[in-house]
């Protein structure tokens, strides 16, 4: 499998030991650096004037250094296979200005040159003495070193993607020239840097790259120089960063005195796919740039970047404590806004003694909370039928009594059944007998609404509005749903943490007993009163679907790429025939179940991903999965 086809580019950087005021020392140093990258790097990125040193000083006026530079130029470009080396030098024009440069260089030759704009000039910084600005060159190289364009403003063209230079206080500046780079379609930002170390600097230094990968919608590569460069007055600490669209993706220990290196993978699939959704990005006004020809981009047949099997719930366990705040407090808020547009007396709610409607039913506690109002204004139903079962029935009376609410028992089986007569319906469990139910249900809910002047709460979570496991006209409307935007994986996650950090004991075992049930809808008889219908032996794990839906829509991922990550991301858990089943059973209920998400109540968005057909997916309910199931398919 060659994982460029999917978009991934690989980048080495680097940050070699040097010589001061050695070129060909450095050259040796750097040729070494550069073999010893991986061969399926696609770029191999140095620090700011690594040919020279950056602290030669007033030596860049020297004649053996030029001389010197351009001979070690020379051997680095004549040395170079397929990767691209992107190495940094002086150049020294004919009318007297010396460019801080950054040559990018590939079999065999120098493709192009980017001269640094900003020349940093306060503090310890004194470049204004040694070099001019970049800003408005424009010219021809046509020497021994070969001919190429030296400019600020090249965006070089590497195979499907594009990469673009910028040196170091040039990312400082307040219009670093990465976001026209950007803008003309350079996916990769690679930066040459020299900076030194002190306290705090590196945080500073890794939010810089990070905000400005974030900015530019792009992968940001940055290389520093690293302690061998003179330590008269600063420390260079060598400090290596990749970061992916806000992202950090990698970082190299710093002041390491033999050097030091990383190697990351982009995705500038997922990049791409970003961008076109950003119509901020996209409408963005843009300068002209000069592309470069760069040749095509090396395989890359292993894929060492490692995917998360449950992409919406963070691993940090400090990371989702803050996340589950912010999750409860916009679900919270949203119900709370509507009661007030809607003057409702009351919210209702039926509890099944599932985790959705345990979710909702927290989630009602909060906005009651933040309304000032008790938790008896709640008006809380169950409904048993003939599916459900004595475990989840006495979970939904234990919610209700552990917070104080009262609980309305409605037995739904004699209205189903006579409903089903009505149609003459056999009441055989088939799919009239099971939504039959689902609306009775709903039914109930609403014209219980009309009696107390409340609202009916949803409960159905994203994962369920993704695969279309809901009932259409019942458990999928609602007058405001909660859950529409949190998916099935982190619902669990959710109702775990407010288990252990809000929760009184006697709720916190309600919980905890929740949490332990098997997801099921219970909408088939019982057997034996024990639940008789698993929802994941049916349409699949929920972990595969939520990590399918996350690269489906948040990066973009056609069915080929989603099963290849997915295969990587759960390897010893499902065999490749199992995730390319459930993949096929994903898109295939995507898309023959848009009509149920064209016309979904109100929710409140609480992550990246949302379905509602206002504002984050619209697609027609005809579109078909053929083309995509056939590529799948083929795998």
């Amino acid at each position: 499998m060659d994982f460029s086809d999917f978009g991934f580019l690989k980048i080495a950087a680097v940050a070699p030991p040097v010589v001061i005021a050695d070129p060909l020392a450095n050259a040796r140093l750097i040729g070494q650096a550069y073999q010893a990258a991986t061969v399926d790097s696609a770029i191999v990125l140095m620090p700011e004037l690594s040919v020279t040193g950056y602290s030669c000083e007033d030596l860049f006026f020297n004649d053996d250094l030029r001389r010197a530079t351009e001979v070690a130029l020379a051997e680095l470009a004549a040395a170079c296979d397929d990767r691209v080396l992107v190495v940094g030098a002086p150049w020294w024009l004919d009318d007297g200005r010396i460019l801080d440069c950054a040559f990018i260089c590939r079999a065999g030759g120098v493709i192009g040159a980017v001269p640094k704009i900003a020349q940093p000039n306060y503090d310890e910084f004194y470049e204004q003495r040694w070099f001019s600005s970049g800003q408005g060159v424009a010219i021809e190289v046509d020497e021994e070193l070969g001919r190429f364009p030296l400019r600020p403003d090249l965006v070089f063209k590497l195979g499907h993607t594009a990469f673009g230079v910028e040196i170091c206080e040039d990312l400082w500046s307040a219009n670093p020239p990465s976001g026209q780079l950007a803008l003309a379609g350079a996916e990769v930002l690679l930066n040459l840097s020299a900076s030194p170390e002190a306290v705090a600097k590196a945080d500073y230094r890794r939010n810089l790259v990070q905000a400005q990968s974030g900015r530019t919608l792009s992968a940001y590569v940055y290389a520093s120089a690293g302690p061998s460069e003179s330590t008269k007055d600063v420390v260079f600490g060598g400090h290596l960063i990749a970061a992916e669209n806000g992202r950090l993706l990698a970082e190299a220990e710093r002041f390491r005195l033999d050097g030091a290196s990383m190697s990351v993978e982009v995705d500038c699939q997922r990049l791409r796919h970003g961008r076109q959704q950003n119509t901020t990005f996209a409408k963005a006004p843009r300068t002209g740039v000069v592309m470069v020809d760069a040749g095509g981009a090396p395989a890359l047949p292993e894929l060492a970047r490692t995917y998360a099997r449950q992409p919406f719930v963070p691993p940090d366990e400090r990371e989702f404590a803050a996340r589950a705040q912010d999750i409860l407090a916009i679900q919270a808020t949203g119900l709370a806004r509507r009661v007030r547009a809607a003057q409702a007396d009351r919210l209702v709610i039926g509890l099944s003694g599932g985790l959705d409607s345990t979710l909702a039913y927290l989630v009602c506690i909060d906005a009651l909370a933040l309304l000032e109002r008790r938790a008896e204004t709640l008006c809380a139903l169950t409904m048993p039928g003939p599916g459900t079962t004595a475990h989840t029935l006495a979970s939904a009376r234990g919610l209700a009594e552990a917070t104080g609410v009262e609980l309305r028992e409605i037995a739904i089986d004699h209205a189903v059944e006579a409903h089903l007569a009505d149609i003459a319906h056999d009441g055989e469990a088939d799919v009239t007998f099971e939504n039959a139910q689902a609306r009775e249900r709903t039914q109930i809910l609403f014209d219980t609404a009309n009696r107390v002047s409340g609202i009916v709460v949803g409960t159905g979570d994203l994962s369920e509005l993704a695969l279309g496991w809901c009932t259409f006209n019942a458990d999928q409307t609602a007058n405001y749903n909660v859950n529409a935007g949190v998916p099935k994986t982190l619902v669990a996650y959710l109702v775990r943490w407010y288990a252990r950090h809000r929760a009184e004991p006697a709720l916190s075992a309600v919980l905890r007993r929740v949490l332990e049930t098997p997801i099921t809808p219970e909408l088939t008889p019982t057997r034996d009163g024990a639940i008789n219908q698993h929802t994941e032996a049916i349409i699949g794990p929920y972990e595969l679907h939520d990590f399918f839906l996350f690269h489906f829509l948040r990066t973009g991922a056609g069915a080929r790429k989603i099963y290849a990550l997915a295969c990587r991301a759960f390897s010893g858990a499902y065999a490749d025939s199992e995730v390319k089943h459930w993949l096929t059973v994903f898109l295939t209920r995507f898309f023959a179940q848009q009509f149920k998400r064209t016309t979904l109540p109100p929710g409140p968005k609480v992550g990246t991903v949302s379905l509602s057909p206002r504002g984050d997916w619209r697609m027609p309910d005809e579109a078909t999965a053929a083309a995509m199931l056939a590529d799948l398919a083929s795998c």
